[in-house]
């Protein structure tokens, strides 16, 4: 956990409600942290604003005070403001990143420019969803606007995002609908909006559909994926970007591409984290973050030399081996910097899937695999948060069911920093497949450890955007892409790929079972090796993690929580593999509010039958505040033939004791090459 510090340099005053009104007459709310300098119309100051869909009245209300407190200490105007249609915010969302949300964040900084306390200059800040619409917006270059820090984000939402993997159907994206679900229809507080508050949530009740839906309907990268999608066009982002992430977030492959492709001034940071920001995380170390973002916003919008835009474009924390388990809070490691991203420095060695299984071996010939349905049970989340087992086991585990290629012992310790990729020459003996491909690190006693992954649906071998099927023996050839990574291979180590044609649940199987064969000789490894650099040792270190004070707020233990399990049943050949979502019980006294929430999506499947995958998910929400107690119960189903997807989703609502609303969804959207 950060330090906290009560106090700073600016005394601040913190406005709750702030209304910013739209072209069209809707009004969003926000939170304002104004420093008590800026109440003077002659001390202006620059803006920070974070924009989300997570309910600044009670979803993210004490975070947002650790952050924005502190930030507006140091002479900032900090605002938070919820999208169109969430927390107390007017309207209805309608889906994620919609170009009505972008146009409302348009007009929402030209409204701050204008304010008497602002003085014309806003910069945004996100983790997630805000760090996408920060980029966004940029693209759309309101002139307010100009700065963005971006953390945990995509500037290509098909290729990486929580829907596809490698034009795979990922299991996020049924997770993540039924998240969103089972929060859009929130009402907004009493207290804020008065005797509106029932209109709005009987509105947001009407409107409130499984977005699984229409991503269900948008298999490829079409125009639905890319709009939003700011690798598009990344001249139109002009202003500095300051690009974050963490090796253990399924994001982290953006910062090189948006290091690499914007032409502006921009600054990438990658940590040993997951899916939060660096100085409040559930993997150490945590770094002095805040006082970065301070650096940074004095740089862009004060005129003041802070001496960061001299450190090197990339820096990022070089990961060490450490022994499979499911949890980390500490992974051991340095910081490593690059002047340049692509830099020269980084060069590829090529290592040849030779006869044997011999990593960097010789020899041709074929190999095949055919890969059971239990590969990937124990592969934890791709990039999550953190904790609850997030982690994969031991890769030899999953390694029984793949085809897997491994180095002679290093002689010295071999360095990583960039994007492995995979060349395949194969064929199929089926017209649809898929591959995954683990890039592992075996220890001398033969513990593997997963360093990094990359899956690809074989019909999109060519493009995204236009599948094809494979010619059962025809053959082809792919490259696959495994994800963005910093690791140390220590001397006495041997580096080893696995080649897998299921890796489920965290993509959903291919109709049938295909069997691959893999032309040794012609196949090979690539990988991004970086040489010892001496600057490395003078990089300037971090601060210690530090944030304001939080709200009061207080958790009580939930009984029986849903827990992070797998399990077989050795007769019937049936699988499942449990993960829990948002499960909490919060008190906040200072707005009257207590929040209940469980959450659990459970992945099934029999081995040997890819067409018995399901997903099922059951969300339930308590709020209550004042006078009012609310309850949200959706429960959701994905199935699938060798066709069709099956989406069944179910809503209850309650206040009190009494059902006010109740529907039901039943959709079969086609199948399309996935």
């Amino acid at each position: 956990m950060p330090q906290v510090q009560t106090e700073f340099p600016h005394p601040v005053q913190v406005i709750e409600t702030l209304w910013v009104p739209m072209p069209d007459g809707t009004r969003l709310a926000a939170k304002l942290w104004l420093p008590e300098s800026a109440l003077s119309e002659a001390a202006p100051v620059p803006v920070l604003l974070e924009y989300l869909p997570y309910r600044l009245r009670d979803g993210t209300r004490t975070r947002d005070q650790g952050l924005h407190m502190y930030v507006a200490g140091h002479g900032y105007a900090c605002i938070r403001l919820d999208i169109r249609g969430t927390g107390e915010s007017e309207g209805v969302i309608t889906g994620e990143y919609t170009e009505q949300e972008q146009r409302d964040g348009v007009a929402a900084i030209a409204w701050l420019a204008a304010q008497p306390w602002c003085d014309g200059q806003v910069s945004m800040i996100g983790i997630s969803w805000g760090g996408f619409n920060g980029l966004q917006i940029a693209a759309r270059q309101p002139p307010a606007l100009k700065s963005v820090i971006t953390v945990g984000s995509t500037d290509d939402r098909y290729a990486t995002d929580i829907h596809w993997v490698g034009g795979c159907l990922s299991k996020d994206n049924f997770d993540w609908s039924a998240t969103m679900f089972s929060g859009n229809d929130l009402p907004p507080d009493p207290q804020i909006v008065g005797d509106a508050w029932r209109g709005m949530w009987m509105q947001r009740i009407e409107a409130n559909q499984p977005w699984i839906i229409e991503w269900l309907h948008h298999q490829r990268r079409d125009d639905y994926w890319r709009q939003g999608s700011v690798c598009e066009d990344f001249s139109a982002i002009q202003i500095p970007v300051y690009a974050i992430s963490g090796w253990a977030d399924n994001y982290s492959e953006a910062v090189p591409r948006l290091l690499a492709n914007l032409q502006g001034p921009r600054l990438g940071l990658i940590g040993p984290w997951a899916h939060s920001y660096p100085h409040d995380v559930a993997v150490e170390p945590a770094i002095g973050w805040l006082q970065e973002l301070v650096r940074w916003l004095d740089h862009w919008t004060k005129g003041i030399d802070t001496g960061l835009m001299d450190q090197p474009m990339y820096r990022v924390w070089m990961q060490d081996f450490v022994p499979p388990q499911t949890c980390y809070q500490n992974r051991p490691g340095r910081w490593v910097a690059e002047d340049a991203w692509p830099s020269p420095r980084i060069q590829p060695e090529r290592l040849t899937l030779g006869a044997h299984n011999i990593l960097g071996g010789t020899g041709s010939g074929t190999a095949q695999i055919c890969s059971p349905l239990w590969v990937g049970l124990t592969a934890g989340e791709v990039g999550r948060y953190g904790n609850d087992a997030d982690w994969p086991t031991d890769q030899r585990e999953d390694d029984g069911g793949s085809l897997v290629f491994t180095s002679a012992p290093l002689t010295e310790t071999k360095e990583i920093l960039g994007a492995p990729l995979l060349h395949l020459t194969f064929s199929s003996d089926k017209p649809q497949a898929l591959v995954a491909v683990r890039l592992n690190d075996v220890a001398p006693d033969g513990r593997s450890t997963r360093v990094t992954i990359g899956l690809l649906n074989l019909t999109h071998r060519d493009s995204h955007e236009h599948a094809t099927p494979l010619t059962p023996g025809q053959t082809y050839t792919a490259t696959v892409e495994l994800d963005d990574i910093a690791h140390a291979f220590p001397a006495g180590h041997r580096i080893a790929v696995s080649i897998s044609t299921t890796y489920y649940p965290i993509a959903w199987p291919s109709p049938e079972l295909a069997t691959l064969t893999v032309h040794l000789g012609d196949s090979h490894l690539s990988l991004p090796i970086r040489p010892a650099n001496p600057k490395d040792a003078t990089l300037p270190a971090f601060g210690p993690a530090i944030s304001a004070p939080q709200t009061p707020h207080t958790y009580h233990p939930i009984e029986n929580p849903p827990l992070r399990r797998v399990t077989r049943d050795l007769l019937s050949g049936k699988m499942t593999v449990d993960f829990p979502r948002w499960t909490y019980s919060k008190t906040m006294p200072d707005i009257g509010q207590t929040q209940t929430a469980t959450g659990i999506i459970q992945h099934e499947i029999t081995d040997g039958d890819p067409l018995s995958a399901v997903t099922r998910t059951d969300y339930k929400v308590t709020m209550q505040f004042p006078g009012h107690t609310i309850h949200h119960h959706s429960t959701g189903r994905m199935s699938c033939t060798a066709t069709h997807f099956r989406v069944q989703q179910s809503l209850k609502i309650h206040e009190a004791d009494t059902l006010i609303f109740e529907r039901h969804w039943d959709e079969e959207i086609a199948r399309d090459m996935v």
